[in-house]
């Protein structure tokens, strides 16, 4: 099978490829990213020369179409996704989850090609905290930041291409992610690389914020099961049953890594920050068998942690500049 992965290089795409490699060594990958700041060759040391990799834009029709004609199926993870960013300038968020989704399914179209679609669970605005439901496929879309209202754009597109041109697509919309190779201004490995380097830990506002964590190589053998076995149109919501709330995050980090647990500062929430995201991933557990490896949060952070502990060269030289960002924008409330 000829897999084009594009945003190969980035957090979750350069962990599919690393799986697809170590458990269909078969696979012939192609691996199409812009290198944006957030994604890095580094994150495929160890394949590179197993793989194609081409360095372009998905919203570059004339990069992307020989690339799916070449194509048995393509996995579209490209995305800017970071949203604090999208709250300074939204226009990267409309160009690369947009426009290069649009040129992407036009090109799967034209040359009749497979394709999979990953989102995220943000399309689906909030939940309350005391509320018990948890967002399933039929949930209403309600997104509530920029980079969420273009990842739901995104995801009517491959719905409309489905319906009026017969599109061989699915979607799938999952669940935070952490673990290996994810860029140190997200909130796991923020903290994590914190502790490293001898800082303390950060904490949005009051910390009762709710996600809904999986582990990355979980939510890729998922995606896999849905390649392979996944009903042609349809949705599926990639889950573990992970709920945690940032504050016991931060604290569980600590503790793993032989810190006092409270040992963190409150900083500044960020603007309309979601309360709670919950992912009911039934039909893919019934549909298509898939459970996660990593049935415990605790378990997947420690092996996070450690990831981090032995690779300090690949995270280290953005540090500094990411926490300086931050150092622009967040103001410690409580110590």
């Amino acid at each position: 099978m000829k897999v084009l992965v594009t945003g190969g290089a980035g957090f979750i795409g350069s962990n599919f490829v690393h799986r697809t490699l170590r458990t269909r060594p078969e696979a012939e990958v192609t691996v199409l990213d812009a290198l944006t700041y957030a994604g890095s060759t580094s994150s495929l040391e160890g394949v590179l020369d197993r793989i194609r990799f081409v360095e372009g834009d998905v919203a570059d029709a004339a990069a992307v179409d020989p690339l799916v004609a070449d194509a048995d199926v393509v996995v579209h993870f490209a995305a800017e996704s970071h949203n604090d960013n999208s709250l300074a300038d939204p226009s990267p968020f409309v160009r690369t989850n947009l426009v290069g989704t649009f040129t992407l399914l036009e090109a799967a179209r034209r040359h009749d090609v497979r394709y999979h679609h990953i989102s995220t669970d943000e399309v689906y605005g909030d939940l309350d905290l005391d509320d018990p439901t948890r967002f399933t496929e039929d949930t209403p879309y309600a997104p509530s930041s920029p980079y969420s209202a273009t990842k739901a754009g995104s995801d009517h597109l491959v719905r409309a291409w489905v319906r009026s041109f017969g599109l061989r697509a699915t979607l799938s919309n999952c669940s935070n992610n952490y673990g290996p190779r994810q860029h140190v201004e997200k909130f796991i490995p923020r903290q994590i690389t914190n502790v490293l380097v001898g800082q303390r830990a950060k904490l949005y506002g009051d910390g009762r914020n709710v996600r809904d964590w999986i582990h990355v190589d979980d939510h890729n053998d998922a995606l896999w099961a849905i390649l392979d076995r996944g009903r042609i149109g349809h949705t599926y919501l990639i889950g573990a049953d992970g709920e945690v709330d940032n504050r016991e995050v931060v604290r569980m980090v600590l503790e793993l890594m032989g810190r006092d647990p409270d040992d963190y500062d409150h900083v500044t929430d960020r603007a309309g920050h979601d309360r709670r995201y919950a992912i009911d991933a039934g039909r893919l557990r019934q549909e298509l068998g898939w459970t996660p490896r990593y049935g415990a949060f605790r378990d997947g952070l420690a092996a996070t942690i450690d990831w981090y502990r032995s690779h300090e060269a690949w995270w280290r030289p953005v540090k500094e500049a990411t926490e300086a960002k931050y150092a622009r924008t967040q103001q410690v409330l409580t110590r």
